[in-house]
């Protein structure tokens, strides 16, 4: 579909991965009808990293993941993977990506096994390796004790595992994640954060998901959709540091009340206000302290407890940084302000 103000679709490009760049985006755009859901988009993602998309509903994120699958064609613009475009080359594109919607497509009267032998000859897996990547994807989502259950018997936290098992059942190098750990428990939500960890290095990781904390202990780097289009990329620290001005770490010590640790602290270069907070764990001696910087100094700051023979117990990013971070990016921060101030 043409759409006014929008510019064509690149012509065919050639396939071959060059450089370090597995996935690359340039200039896409997606309507629906007159409704654009993204776009302008454009990023590149480098081979092994894991990728979080962060965004409010409706800010484009699942139709981007889905672009990425070939689930859907972009209205204009360049998508490619690992060189090959997902409107020129979809197969080659599907060959070489594993896609996990926000609800796996699984069929519950199969067995785990029948589902995933299923799933690997529909990604064209060979009949003489199709047992041993059946076994491989079992073992690495932790499902075989579950190999020969019914799909529609299983806990939701083994289909959510068993939907990830789909996903790499072919063995892609790309593997694309929409919201993996929706309606998952605490325990749930640990062992999928180590199956995710464990996919990344040989492949690339690409996930969405609403839990702040959790795709901050995820993911390498993650990207902010705003309005179908990026609003910034980054660490978390690498966000608050550019968007928030500031780094706030919370660091828990042992140490005797003579120790001026709040005076140590202070004298790291870029710290500029240590706080006395509340211990986070009982204990002799426990001090806990909030430090506001203006980088990211939890390397200074151990190294100065260090050489002054103070006992580190914990360092930690702030609770709810990544949220103010994600509240000014969205302009919600700002919305919020506007409502107290009306009120």
């Amino acid at each position: 579909m043409a759409v006014e103000g929008v510019p064509a679709r690149s012509g065919p490009q050639a396939p071959g991965h060059q450089g370090g760049n597995v996935i690359e985006i340039q200039e896409l755009y997606k309507y629906y009808d007159d409704v654009r859901a993204v776009g302008p988009l454009t990023t590149t993602i480098e081979s092994g990293e894991i990728v979080g998309l962060l965004g409010l509903n409706g800010a484009g994120k699942t139709t981007t993941l889905r672009v990425l699958a070939c689930d859907l064609l972009p209205t204009s613009g360049t998508v490619r993977v690992d060189g090959f475009d997902v409107v020129d080359s979809p197969r080659e594109v599907r060959a070489r990506t594993g896609y996990l919607p926000e609800n796996p497509p699984l069929y519950p009267e199969m067995t785990v096994t029948e589902y995933l032998a299923f799933a690997a000859r529909l990604r064209g897996v060979v009949s003489s390796q199709l047992k041993e990547h059946v076994e491989t994807a079992l073992a690495q989502a932790r499902l075989r004790k579950r190999r020969d259950q019914v799909v529609g018997t299983l806990s939701h936290g083994f289909k959510q595992r068993l939907g990830i098992a789909q996903a790499i059942v072919h063995r892609p190098g790309v593997v694309v994640l929409d919201e993996p750990i929706t309606g998952l428990d605490p325990v749930q939500i640990v062992e999928m954060r180590k199956l995710v960890r464990s996919l990344a290095g040989e492949r690339t990781v690409i996930l969405s998901s609403h839990n702040l904390s959790e795709i901050s202990e995820t993911c390498d780097r993650l990207l902010v959709i705003q309005d179908g289009r990026v609003g910034a990329v980054g660490s978390e620290a690498e966000l608050s540091e550019s968007l928030l001005g500031q780094v706030n770490v919370v660091l828990t010590v042992r140490s005797g009340p003579e120790r001026d640790v709040a005076g140590l602290l202070s004298r790291v270069e870029s710290v500029t206000r240590v706080e006395t907070a509340s211990p986070s764990e009982p204990g002799e001696g426990v001090q806990s302290f909030a430090v506001t910087a203006t980088a990211d100094v939890r390397p200074d700051l151990c190294r100065r407890l260090v050489e002054a023979e103070v006992d580190i117990i914990a360092v930690r990013r702030a609770a709810h940084e990544l949220e103010n971070v994600f509240l000014k990016l969205a302009g919600a921060d700002e919305d919020r302000a506007e409502e107290e101030a009306e009120a």
